[in-house]
């Protein structure tokens, strides 16, 4: 079984040198059990996207150690020769902006990951058909991304975000462009999908109607991180 969970300690991150450089991260611990979705709230210029980076291996921390369940990933270096099989196979990103790809309609969208880890074609797209389904966007499956709502493409991306089963899904602001009913019904699904696969994910939100909804909750400010208990009310 792929190792799950999340554990960090430590970690650093400094763009520049000399006098120029700047501490955008200063020594960040965070765990997320497998199982579990937590937030991740902070103002403008706090650290969260460059935390968010260093977390999904899209940028190389300065210090620090990252760890996926036993596997260490990150200790002083990358510890993953395939970085990029490692963000297509074990990590999920779901951003704030759709980023569909234009020329494939949305069932394939969503189904192209999980193919291009070979997970066979037809077993793709059954996936593809469930999540859209959940997010009520089943009955767009053959639309074109620009066929549809703001609304629509998102939910669309949050597919395909969960549609490989990762352990551990990254999500930046994913509830921003939905209205309150819909908004909760993505939290409702991504709880949904920590249970039942043992992911952990991290959302980070500003998203007022969503809070409420985390068991816990790191914040983020000046590059530190200190933890609250969340209130926990259910979707």
């Amino acid at each position: 079984m792929t190792p799950r969970g999340l554990r960090i300690q430590g970690l650093k991150k400094r763009y520049g040198s000399g006098d120029a450089a700047v501490d955008a991260l200063k020594g960040v611990d965070m765990t997320v059990a497998p199982g579990e979705v937590v937030g991740l709230i902070g103002p403008s210029g706090s650290g969260k996207s460059t935390l968010l980076k260093c977390l999904g291996a899209v940028i190389e921390p300065t210090a620090g150690k990252m760890a996926l369940g036993e596997d260490v990933i990150y200790d002083g270096e990358w510890k993953v020769k395939d970085l990029r099989a490692l963000r297509r196979d074990r990590i999920g990103f779901v951003f704030q902006a759709p980023y569909l790809i234009p020329f494939l309609d949305v069932t394939d969208n969503v189904a192209l990951l999980p193919m291009l880890a070979g997970v066979p074609n037809a077993e793709a797209r059954h996936r593809a058909t469930e999540l859209l389904r959940a997010l009520d966007v089943g009955h767009r499956a053959k639309a074109m991304p620009s066929q549809l709502s703001g609304g629509e493409q998102q939910r669309v991306a949050i597919a395909r975000g969960l549609v490989n089963r990762p352990p551990i899904i990254l999500a930046d602001e994913p509830t921003a462009p939905l209205d309150s009913d819909r908004a909760l019904a993505v939290i409702r699904i991504l709880n949904d999908m920590a249970r039942q696969f043992d992911t952990a994910i991290v959302v980070v939100t500003h998203d007022e109607k969503i809070i409420p909804t985390f068991k816990r909750i790191y914040h983020i400010r000046d590059g530190v991180t200190y933890e609250e208990a969340g209130q926990r009310r259910t979707p």
